[in-house]
């Protein structure tokens, strides 16, 4: 099969989008199937306001046309609602090519975080792009019930996975992690507002707080809480050895459609503590993490999960079955574009 996965969320970046697209590519390509990535990086790009780190495609959707009609796909994913993907749906609606979307990042949350424009108004927004879709691809139950409240109906089942190569038990801890006063505190992922990450700072269990990862809001958060360990981004085998060294991680976030940092932590054996809220609600099970509107209770909680239990269930969660359910998502094409 010929899949064009179009993407706004691609290398450089560092995100969850990006490393899921990215395993499901790899997944595809070993099982035979044909992938291209129309990504910003073959395009000029300007920075994004107040995130310098994605960069914003100015692709024409002639130009973006172009290169899905030379690769001639069996079906077209647009995986985020970026300009790129906006070029891309608009040729496909100008040639009858039908196509599926996918709601990886609470948008509208997100984007209220950082600017105080509110929700509802980014609804209409997505309400728009993902209307003409054939299926919309969601991670979790609690996601699938905030599309359809917002008259998003045709949404589809896509779950995520763990690299099962590098996150288990039994890894020796990161160097840097190895020494510090229990329980250790982990927290994985963006370091930028919209991560609340500022909400675990403050929460006041015993033991060492460890952050890693990069973004916009580390500098003046390390300045703020001098205790805690900033430690920078962390890939692969030593991310692995950082989730190994951990005895909770703790997950703050409240506008995360999914949290793939959550299953890897608990494929490692560490249980999660977090909010009740879409993400940890549609992940965790009693047995391998605690959730509460009490941050500091949540974590107290997790602390007493079984690590074997968490390495069990985390691990339960594979590219392999992920691919399969979005294979089964994509919309087959039917012949050639039609003329504009």
């Amino acid at each position: 099969m010929r899949i064009a996965i179009v993407t706004d969320a691609w290398e450089p970046q560092v995100n969850g989008v990006v490393r899921t697209l990215k395993s499901i590519r790899d997944v595809l390509e070993k099982q035979g199937n044909h992938v291209m990535v129309v990504s910003p990086d073959q395009f000029y790009s300007l920075p994004c306001p107040t995130y310098p780190e994605i960069r914003l495609a100015l692709a024409r959707t002639r130009e973006v046309g172009a290169m899905l009609e030379e690769f001639a796909p069996n079906a077209i994913h647009l995986a985020t609602e970026g300009p790129l993907c906006v070029a891309a749906r608009r040729w496909c609606l100008r040639h009858g090519m039908p196509f599926t979307t996918a709601y990886h990042t609470q948008f509208p949350d997100y984007v209220s975080a950082r600017s105080g424009v509110p929700a509802e108004w980014v609804w209409r927004y997505i309400r728009w792009f993902h209307a003409p879709s054939q299926a919309i691809l969601a991670s979790t139950p609690s996601i699938r019930d905030s599309l359809v409240a917002h008259g998003l109906t045709q949404v589809k089942h896509w779950g995520r996975g763990v690299d099962l190569a590098y996150f288990h038990p039994g890894i020796a801890p990161h160097p840097a992690m190895r020494d510090l006063d229990g329980p250790v505190q982990l927290y994985v992922g963006r370091v930028a507002v919209e991560k609340n990450l500022e909400a675990f700072l403050r929460t006041g269990h015993p033991g060492t707080k460890v952050v890693v990862g990069d973004g916009p809001a580390r500098t003046a958060l390390a300045a703020r809480f001098p205790e805690a360990k900033f430690l920078g981004p962390m890939f692969g085998g030593e991310l692995a050895a950082a989730y190994n060294a951990a005895d909770v991680f703790v997950f703050p976030s409240k506008t995360d459609t999914f949290g793939l940092v959550m299953i890897e932590a608990l494929a490692c054996g560490v249980p999660v503590a977090g909010y009740p809220v879409t993400g940890p609600i549609d992940v965790l099970t009693p047995e391998t993490g605690a959730m509460s509107d009490d941050l500091t209770a949540a974590i107290g909680a997790a602390l007493t999960k079984d690590p074997e239990a968490c390495a069990a269930y985390g691990r339960s969660f594979t590219w392999e079955a992920s691919a399969h359910q979005f294979l089964n998502a994509l919309y087959p094409m039917d012949g050639q574009p039609k003329a504009a």
